[in-house]
C-alpha cells in the first residue's frame, strides 16, 4: 500500500507524477501532477488510495470525485502527433512537464520535489525523485496514477463517439484483439500512432 514516506524525506511541497498510455495504438499519453494538502494526510480516503491499475473503473471514478477535496492536481498531455515525431518515450517526458507546470500555475507556489513514477525522470526545475513502481509506494504518485488514468479514459470514450468501430470505449486504445481486427479492416484514424508496428503495417500495406 503507498505510503507518505517519500513525501515526508523529500521536506516540504511535493508533488507525485504519473502518466498513463505508453502502450496504446491511438490516443495521447496523459500525465498528472498532485500535491496532496498537508491537512489532508490523515483523511480516510487515502485508504481507497492505490495503484489505478489495481482498482475497478467504478472505484477509480469515486476516488477522482473525491480526490479534488484533497488535492491539487493538474493534467499535461502529449498528442499523438508528438508520439509520433519524438518517440513515446520523449513525449512521455513532455506531458509530465506539462503536467508539472500546470500544477505550479494552479498552486502559485514552489514545488520542491517531484517524485517519478519510475526510474527515470523528466527534466524539471526542482529536485526530481524516481521510484519504481512508485504507484504502489507514493500517495502523491497513487493519485496522479488515478486522475491520469480516469482523464484518459474518458477521453477515449469521447472519441469512440466518432470512430465506432475500434472499442475505444473498452479498450481505452490498447491493441486488443478486436481493436487489431477493426484496424485492419477500416484502417488508421488520425488519433493512430503510425510510429507503432501494428498501425504502421497496416498503412503500409494500403500503398
Amino acid at each position: 500500500m503507498p505510503s507518505f514516506k517519500f513525501e515526508t524525506d523529500c521536506g516540504p511541497t511535493v508533488c507525485g507524477i504519473d502518466e498513463v498510455g505508453r502502450g496504446p495504438l491511438a490516443g495521447p499519453v496523459v500525465a498528472s501532477a498532485v500535491i496532496i494538502r498537508p491537512d489532508a494526510m490523515n483523511d480516510p480516503i487515502l485508504d481507497a488510495i492505490n495503484d489505478s491499475k489495481k482498482l475497478s473503473a467504478k472505484k477509480r471514478a469515486f476516488l477522482c470525485k473525491a480526490l479534488p477535496k484533497i488535492t491539487f492536481s493538474a493534467i499535461g498531455m502529449a498528442s499523438v502527433e508528438e508520439i509520433d515525431r519524438l518517440n513515446i518515450y520523449q513525449a512521455t517526458f513532455v506531458a509530465m512537464q506539462r503536467a508539472y507546470n500546470n500544477l505550479c500555475q494552479l498552486y502559485q507556489q514552489p514545488i520542491q520535489h517531484a517524485l517519478i513514477d519510475g526510474n527515470k525522470a523528466p527534466v524539471l526545475p526542482c529536485q526530481t525523485h524516481t521510484i519504481v513502481k512508485g504507484d504502489s509506494k507514493s500517495f502523491s504518485i497513487a493519485s496522479a496514477s488515478i486522475i491520469a488514468k480516469e482523464y484518459r479514459d474518458n477521453l477515449m470514450v469521447k472519441l469512440a463517439e466518432t470512430h465506432q468501430h475500434y472499442g475505444w470505449e473498452r479498450n481505452a486504445g490498447y491493441g486488443t484483439r478486436e481493436h487489431l481486427e477493426m484496424l485492419r479492416k477500416h484502417g488508421a484514424t488520425r488519433h493512430h500512432r503510425k510510429t507503432f508496428k501494428p498501425v504502421h503495417e497496416v498503412i503500409s500495406s494500403t500503398y
